[in-house]
C-alpha cells in the first residue's frame, strides 16, 4: 500500500495502457535532471572505519620483538555482543575489554594476527590506552560536552563518558 503525502494531489494516470495495467501511483511531471541541493553540492565525507595508534610501551612477543604501531577498526554491534557469550567474560566481566579489543585490533606491528591472547599479555598501561582509544573512536565525540568556566567564562570541553569498555 502506498501512502501519499497529506494534502498532496494525486493525479489519475493519463495513459490508458498504464491505467489498464492497474498502476496505483501518481503520474509526475516529465523526467528532468534534478537540481543539486545544498547537501549534494557539498563533497561527501567517507566513513572512516580504521584508526592508527601507537602503544605507550608496546607489546613484547615471545621472541622479544616490541610491537607499538597498530590499527583499530570501528566496532560493530556483533563485536560487542559475541564476547558476552564467552565463558571467561561470564565468569569475570572485566575480561570483556580483553575479548572485545582482540576483535577490533586489526594490526599490531608485524604480527600476522591479533587476538585476545595477545591483548591479555599487554602491559596494563597499553591496555588502558587501548580501552580509551576504543571509546574515542566508537563514541565519535558524543561523550564530550562543551561547557564554560563559571569564573572566567572560557569555553572548553569535558569528557562525560565514564562507563567501562563494551558497556554502551
Amino acid at each position: 500500500m502506498r501512502r501519499a503525502a497529506v494534502g498532496a494531489p494525486v493525479a489519475a494516470p493519463e495513459d490508458p495502457q498504464t491505467a489498464a495495467a492497474g498502476a496505483d501511483f501518481p503520474r509526475s511531471a516529465p523526467a528532468v535532471a534534478p537540481t543539486e541541493t545544498p547537501a549534494e553540492a557539498a563533497p561527501r565525507q567517507q566513513l572512516r572505519t580504521e584508526f592508527p595508534f601507537e602503544l605507550p610501551r608496546g607489546y613484547v612477543d615471545d621472541s622479544g620483538t616490541v610491537h607499538r604501531d597498530g590499527v583499530m577498526r570501528l566496532s560493530t554491534a556483533r563485536d560487542e555482543l559475541i564476547p558476552l557469550r564467552d565463558v571467561r567474560v561470564q565468569e569475570n566481566p572485566a575480561y570483556l575489554s580483553v575479548v572485545l579489543l582482540g576483535r577490533v585490533i586489526t594490526r599490531l606491528g608485524t604480527l600476522t594476527m591479533v587476538h585476545d591472547g595477545i591483548v591479555e599479555n599487554m602491559f596494563a598501561s597499553d591496555l588502558a590506552f587501548l580501552q580509551d582509544f576504543y571509546r574515542q573512536i566508537n563514541a565519535e565525540g558524543h561523550t564530550r560536552a562543551a561547557v564554560q568556566c563559571p569564573h572566567c567564562t572560557e569555553p572548553f570541553e569535558v569528557e562525560l563518558g565514564g562507563s567501562r569498555l563494551g558497556e554502551s
